[in-house]
């Protein structure tokens, strides 16, 4: 599911999960790529498997927050339809 694809373009279309840190470290097949940006603290650049990339990430949370603590966090990708895609991927690595 990471992918070291290009993500340029991508931004959020009202596409939202709640989990903890740890939950996706699990289920996205590893660590964020990128740490402490300017408005998140952790992005993930994934790929679903028909080659859909999309990011995952804590929007604004400004704070540290637990491993284990279930916060909100956003799918960017290029359209409302391709976010769609990865929002139901993640869910469903979730809830592997």
């Amino acid at each position: 599911m990471l992918s070291n694809k290009n993500f340029s373009g991508t931004s959020f279309h009202g596409h939202t999960i709640t989990a903890t840190y740890n939950e996706l470290v699990d289920a996205l097949g590893g660590k964020p790529q990128y740490t402490h940006g300017d408005k998140s603290n952790y992005d993930w650049v994934c790929e679903t498997e028909n080659g859909t990339v999309f990011t995952v990430y804590d929007w604004k949370e400004y704070r540290n927050f637990g491993d284990d603590e279930k916060i909100e966090w956003h799918i960017g990708a290029h359209d409302k339809q391709k976010s769609s895609d990865a929002f139901f991927c993640v869910l469903d690595k979730l809830n592997a």
